[in-house]
């Protein structure tokens, strides 16, 4: 075989889904293709995060001799703390009617997260250009965080197109100059997009500006 295509299928393997016995466990951290009775699957392995999703189903009744595969999520770190959610929105309120930008990380020999503002490049009230924060040791991106200045909270086109190769939460501020701005939470990976349909109430809390005593 070529040895690009064999490097190609070494990064981004395909499994056929054993009928008799559980699929053998990611090893690393990466994607797969599982090949399954009922359908086509990717599964994802970050050091947060373990994912399964079918991407594509059989459009006829052909008897494929694997087992079944189920989507499933499973978060390998703790929750997202509110704070950060809340010293991001700060962040965005300072930066207003500009956007801004910022990561935040996770580390899995500390369990420690924490906030990473992004180098910005060039930043206007629609639109945002930035290089990644510089991460430490074993530093790995949980939430991808920009601002849409006083604009509602919502995933553009072009956020779609910058998500579509990541793994990844991305999270939105919105209308920031307001005392509770608009917030949009989903879900990316690898061009698989899942929106909350509403942020925890936590981090609405963490993102209001503080009534004046």
């Amino acid at each position: 075989m070529n040895i690009l295509d064999t490097t190609l299928q070494r990064s981004f393997p395909t499994v056929m889904v054993p009928r008799n016995e559980a699929v053998a466990e990611m090893q690393a951290a990466g994607e797969r293709l599982l090949i399954a009775e009922n359908g086509v699957f990717i599964e994802i392995l970050r050091p947060w995060l373990s994912l399964v999703r079918q991407i594509a189903e059989f459009n006829v009744r052909t008897a494929v001799p694997y087992g079944r595969i189920t989507p499933s999520t499973r978060l390998l770190c703790e929750t997202i703390p509110a704070d950060l959610v809340g010293a991001f929105a700060r962040m965005a309120r300072d930066a207003h009617p500009m956007e801004t930008g910022a990561w935040i990380v996770w580390s899995p020999s500390t369990q420690a997260f924490r906030l990473a503002p992004v180098g910005i490049v060039t930043h206007t009230g629609g639109s945002l250009k930035y290089q990644p924060p510089a991460l430490a040791a074993d530093e790995v991106l949980v939430m991808d965080c920009h601002s849409h200045g006083r604009h509602p909270a919502h995933f553009s086109l072009t956020d779609n197109e910058d998500d579509r190769h990541d793994v990844k939460m991305s999270l939105v501020i919105g209308n920031c100059d307001r005392a509770n701005p608009s917030i949009a939470v989903r879900l990316c990976a690898k061009g698989i997009f899942e929106e909350m349909e509403r942020a925890p109430a936590t981090w609405y809390q963490a993102a209001r500006v503080p009534e004046a005593v």
